[in-house]
């Protein structure tokens, strides 16, 4: 049987490299390629659905085609992959570039027309077959830092056309340039007790399990002493041979036994699901400590492709006079395999380390809508919110509503609801629900019926009630009113909002609208005079900038400008 289940594994690896064209998409940059983010990587409330390629560190390296087709999509946003290019091609799938600094040529044209027309920065465009065609290898933009971007790199995607699910570009070929002869590496081993009654060496709460490096570069645990049911997680990294950084992994299995167990590999996966790394992980750990630990079993089943859970869901249930012998594997694409043996006892021991207590008197339940209502403030959680019961802390202390930690990650919306019967009407309109972060204060979009003010977040926290009357702050980083400044290819300007944040910004020229582009990192607004706008000699501009809850500041100044120099 173990020979049999090898085989098929092989098979199915095999069958999934051989189905997917490896030569038929070249790379979209011409230097070396090195990774800062691979796919499948574990982020923040989602998996990295395709590469992240370093650009040394700077921005405006030219990005091709990957192949021939169509532009069938451009979308350019201040978050997310900021200005991004969709390119479908004829052997029925598409590539996404992202975090673009600009398009080039007809697809950068295309860009503004696009805006125009709309007049805004942000857009959602989708273009019809054949009509902006581009080759294998044609320019198309520069790469950028736009959008939710740590820093200057590429972001690029293979999906499926027809489902639009997202593929591994190692599939298509990217294997051959980016080189991998290194086993990934095991940082951290846990063993989880589950149940109120299970205990693991002397511990009712995750214990970090000691691992030795052998020769052949495996790990060997120290024995596990287990009365009940456990699973076990791990931190665990790949490093290839271009790229210095550490990057996700790209299979993990587990066996029990000798027999296959939980698994899980990322060949590909759908927009819908990604949000299920917070179960994957262990995501109370995560938000304490910013250790993202990959959880190899599931208490209750969820939702994701990727994970083959096996008979018990990883699930280890250690019974009297019996040793079990536990193996993890964890695999690159290239398959490097680190091998981590655990050997498993069973023993009856005191407890040493209990539970942590919980007090609170307010449960969700899982499978049932739970409504609690304190002073001004009721949460409502839909059925499924959560994927297991839990002893939720609430209260509401001076205006501030403590809706547990966030500890406890939701796959539904939970619904926030605020009461005020003290202010008038014209304070209302300023006000809104915002998520306290520390010392940072954060908006969310805020719906009100007359003195009723709601939310709908994923997320347990702290929360309040917050009214913003101050308009936004803008400025000019060069002095221009008056002034002629026919040198400058640009205006630029600093904008900001101290609460609620900035939603909207407006620009004109001598009564025309003129294209702003708006980067919230660098709080910079900036319009390119190429775009023709521009009058010979006298210029009149006017910018309008409005907060979330409709604060407006409006700035207004004359300069002169020759095009003929």
């Amino acid at each position: 049987m173990k020979f049999i289940w090898l085989f098929c594994c092989f098979s199915a690896l095999v069958f999934a490299q051989n189905q997917y064209p490896k030569e038929y998409f070249r790379s979209p940059l011409d230097i070396p390629l090195q990774l800062s983010g691979n796919f499948g990587e574990l982020r923040p409330n989602h998996f990295h659905s395709g590469f992240d390629f370093k650009t040394q560190q700077k921005e405006g390296l030219p990005i091709y085609a990957a192949a021939d087709g169509y532009v069938s999509r451009i979308k350019i946003a201040v978050n997310g992959y900021g200005k991004a290019v969709y390119i479908t091609h004829p052997n029925g799938y598409t590539t996404v570039y992202g975090h673009l600094q600009s398009g080039v040529g007809t697809v950068e044209k295309r860009i503004k027309v696009e805006q125009y027309q709309a007049k805004s920065y942000e857009i959602d465009v989708y273009l019809p077959a054949n009509d902006l065609l581009v080759k294998k290898g044609e320019l198309i933009a520069l790469s950028g830092n736009t959008g939710g971007s740590d820093g200057p790199h590429l972001h690029f995607e293979i999906r499926d056309t027809a489902s639009e699910k997202i593929i591994n570009p190692m599939y298509f070929g990217f294997d051959a340039v980016i080189t991998d002869s290194k086993r990934p590496k095991l940082t951290h081993l846990l063993v989880y007790p589950l149940g109120k009654n299970s205990v693991v060496n002397h511990a009712q709460r995750p214990v970090s399990v000691a691992i030795a490096q052998q020769s052949d570069g495996s790990y060997i645990a120290e024995k596990v002493l287990v009365d009940g049911k456990i699973g076990f997680g791990i931190t665990a990294f790949d490093y290839d041979d271009v790229s210095w950084n550490g990057n996700g992994i790209f299979r993990v299995q587990t066996f029990k036994n000798g027999k296959l167990d939980f698994r899980y590999q990322f060949d590909t996966f759908s927009f819908d699901e990604t949000r299920y790394v917070n179960a994957l992980i262990d995501y109370g750990r995560y938000k304490k400590t910013g250790q993202r630990v990959q959880q190899l079993f599931a208490e209750k089943p969820y939702p994701l492709s990727i994970i083959q859970p096996g008979s018990q869901n990883g699930v280890i249930e250690v019974a009297s006079n019996v040793t079990q012998n536990y193996k993890i594997e964890i695999a690159d694409f290239s398959q490097n395999i680190t091998r981590v043996f655990i050997p498993i006892e069973y023993s009856p021991m005191t407890v040493k380390v209990v539970e942590e207590p919980v007090t609170s008197k307010y449960w969700v339940k899982a499978d049932k809508e739970s409504v609690f209502a304190l002073e001004n403030v009721t949460v409502t959680i839909p059925p499924k919110a959560f994927l297991k019961d839990f002893k939720m802390d609430f209260e509401v202390k001076n205006g501030i509503a403590y809706i547990h930690d966030d500890v406890e990650p939701a796959f539904a919306n939970l619904t926030i609801t605020f009461e005020d019967s003290l202010a008038g009407e014209s304070d209302r309109k300023k006000m809104f629900i915002g998520t306290i972060n520390g010392k940072k204060t954060y908006y969310n979009y805020t719906k009100r019926h007359k003195n009723s003010f709601t939310i709908y977040t994923k997320y347990l926290g702290s929360y309040q009630l917050f009214k913003d009357s101050m308009p936004p702050k803008i400025k000019s980083d060069k002095r221009i009113g008056g002034q002629w400044i026919s040198q400058q290819k640009t205006l630029q300007f600093t904008v900001s909002d101290d609460l609620s944040g900035i939603k909207t910004w407006e620009g004109y020229l001598n009564g025309q609208w003129i294209l702003l582009e708006y980067e919230p990192k660098t709080k910079k607004l900036v319009h390119h005079f190429d775009d023709g706008i521009v009058a010979e000699g006298k210029n009149d501009l006017k910018i309008i900038i409005t907060d979330n809850v409709g604060n407006s500041t409006i700035f207004e100044t004359q300069f002169f400008r020759s095009q003929k120099l």
